[in-house]
């Protein structure tokens, strides 16, 4: 049987060496960190996300406020908000919720934050600097990934990482962050067109599925003794349950769990990782502009 990655138990770990760290900035004099979350309209999931990343931070000592618009705002408006907080020295760090309503270009929403605020690794600026191995923000579930290997005792270096998802969000910055020079993974990024998917990802030492099917990754798909990492959340419908559905992965966790070395599970695994991640960011963030 597969040993369970707790993404809570080490989360709880970054959250708390975060709080630590919060501590001593603010007993150095500076004011603490602010994080400053842009929510435009009224999706619940958003809602729930953004409020679940406020509470972290108020937890760690971080403060932060949702800057709340209706859904109908104009592009034009939301970037004078985005400039404004670009521009505030008391705003550390910037994530704006995605998605964003349909007559939003969110690629130029993002592209108008300041790259030392953009504590969600998503501008332009962040990607060519973890491409090129340089100093910057990492999207915070890549971040969690490999910090969750790390504190696994999971080596890394050498081994050979096969990547199920060729995301902006986790894909593609993963790859680059596993193959960059303190990590040296040897790094195959699979997706719609990869051919002869499951011998590939049996070649795997590391496998990340971040397709967004559940149960996509088999049993037949794992190398015997792999560690696998799962990405995936998705909602399926379970009558047994009183809200009448159930989370889980793109992973067959009780099939593979029986193969593989080392699981994440669904919930509780990468998840609690990404607002960890967040919170170090936002940390650091606030060191950027002092």
């Amino acid at each position: 049987m597969a040993i369970l990655i707790d993404g809570k138990e080490i989360a709880a770990d970054v959250r708390k060496e975060v709080r630590h760290e919060v501590a001593a900035w603010t007993s150095e004099g500076h004011a603490p960190p602010y994080l400053a979350v842009v929510l435009v309209g009224d999706n619940p999931a958003s809602a729930s996300y953004v409020r679940g990343k406020i509470k972290a931070s108020q937890n760690v000592g971080i403060a932060g406020d949702t800057l709340k618009f209706d859904e109908n705002i104009s592009e034009k408006a939301l970037l004078e908000v985005i400039h404004d907080l670009n521009t505030s020295p008391h705003v550390s760090g910037i994530l704006v919720q995605l998605p964003l309503p349909d007559h939003l270009d969110a690629s130029r929403v993002i592209s108008a934050l300041n790259p030392d605020k953009d504590v969600d690794g998503l501008h332009t600026v962040n990607a060519g600097r973890l491409a090129a191995g340089l100093p910057g923000f990492v999207p915070c579930t890549p971040a969690g990934i490999v910090e969750l290997l790390r504190r696994a005792n999971i080596d890394i270096e050498g081994k050979h990482a096969v990547i199920i998802g060729r995301s902006s969000l986790v894909g593609r910055p993963l790859g680059s962050l596993l193959l960059r020079k303190e990590n040296n993974a040897t790094v195959t990024i699979c997706h719609s067109r990869t051919q002869n998917l499951p011998e590939v990802c049996c070649q795997s030492d590391i496998l990340v599925a971040a397709i967004g099917r559940a149960h996509f990754v088999t049993a037949e798909m794992v190398k015997p003794g792999a560690a696998v990492i799962d990405v995936g959340i998705n909602r399926i419908d379970d009558l047994t349950r009183a809200r009448g559905y159930r989370l889980t992965g793109d992973v067959d966790f009780e099939a593979v769990s029986k193969i593989a070395g080392y699981i994440t599970p669904v919930p509780g695994g990468v998840g609690p990782m990404t607002i960890a991640m967040l919170l170090k960011n936002t940390m650091t963030a606030a060191r950027l502009l002092n």
